[in-house]
C-alpha cells in the first residue's frame, strides 16, 4: 500500500505531496526533511530502495526532480518504480518537457 507520493527538486524543496494515511502537519515537514536528505545523499549508482522506518521508501531521479513513493513492506519495490516512470510519462504527454 502507498502510504504516501512526493515530488522533489534537488534543492530539497518538496514541490507536490500527497498522503494516502492521515499525518499531522508537523510531523510531514519532519518526514519529509528526513526522506528527501536521505534520497538526496544517495548516488546515481545506488540502488532506489531504501529502508526507512517502518516502511520503504522508492524513488527515481528525473533531471532536476525526485519522485520519491513511501509503501509499506508488503508491497513490490518494481512495481512502484515502474508507477514513478509511467507517472512522469503521463506528465510529460500532458505538459510537454516535464
Amino acid at each position: 500500500m502507498i502510504k504516501f507520493f512526493l515530488m522533489v527538486n534537488k534543492h530539497g524543496q518538496t514541490r507536490l505531496s500527497r498522503y494516502y494515511e492521515h499525518v499531522e502537519i508537523n510531523k510531514r515537514t519532519i518526514l519529509e526533511a528526513e526522506v528527501i536528505k536521505n534520497c538526496l545523499s544517495r548516488s546515481k549508482d545506488q540502488c532506489s530502495f531504501i529502508e526507512y522506518k517502518d516502511f520503504k521508501l522508492v524513488y527515481r531521479q528525473y533531471a532536476a526532480l525526485f519522485v520519491v513513493v513511501g509503501i509499506n513492506e508488503t508491497e513490490n519495490e518494481m512495481a512502484v518504480y515502474e508507477l514513478i516512470h509511467n507517472f512522469v510519462e503521463v506528465l510529460d504527454k500532458y505538459f510537454s518537457r516535464v
